[in-house]
């Protein structure tokens, strides 16, 4: 299985969490859903091109989060999350998102009332007003 993660060499964002963060959010999302079978290590290493250590650091992560399961032998799988928490990754990535938007545009000097106008006009544009 081929795992649509994006990884940003340029980020300030760890590698680690970018691969961290995006499962956590198709596990949220439920594009991958409890019992679902995970690359090995080493096969979503090669595919993100990026090391073993920092894919095992990913997965030891989201294994001591609750949000996937090792079974010695058989492999790594989506464990079954609660919605509460489901929710929580959600709202977290949302509000994560918004910051740094708000934060880009403090940092180019638009205004409150601007960054406002920007946000109604995106919201309004979406929903296809």
């Amino acid at each position: 299985m081929k795992l649509p993660i994006q990884l940003s060499k340029e980020s300030r964002e760890p590698i680690y969490h970018q691969i961290e963060n995006q499962l956590k959010a198709l596990i949220a999302g439920e594009q991958l859903t409890a019992g679902t079978s995970l690359p090995s290590i080493r096969a979503l290493s090669k595919d993100l091109e990026v090391s073993i250590i920092t894919t095992r650091r990913a997965y030891q992560d989201l294994e001591n989060q609750g949000f996937i399961r090792t079974l010695q032998g058989k492999g790594t799988f989506v464990a079954e999350i609660a919605a509460a928490t489901k929710q929580q990754v959600k709202h977290d990535a949302v509000y994560q998102t918004m910051a740094d938007a708000v934060d880009t545009a403090l940092r180019y000097d638009y205004s409150p009332d601007q960054v406002e106008e920007i946000f109604h006009h995106l919201i309004n544009t979406r929903k296809g007003e």
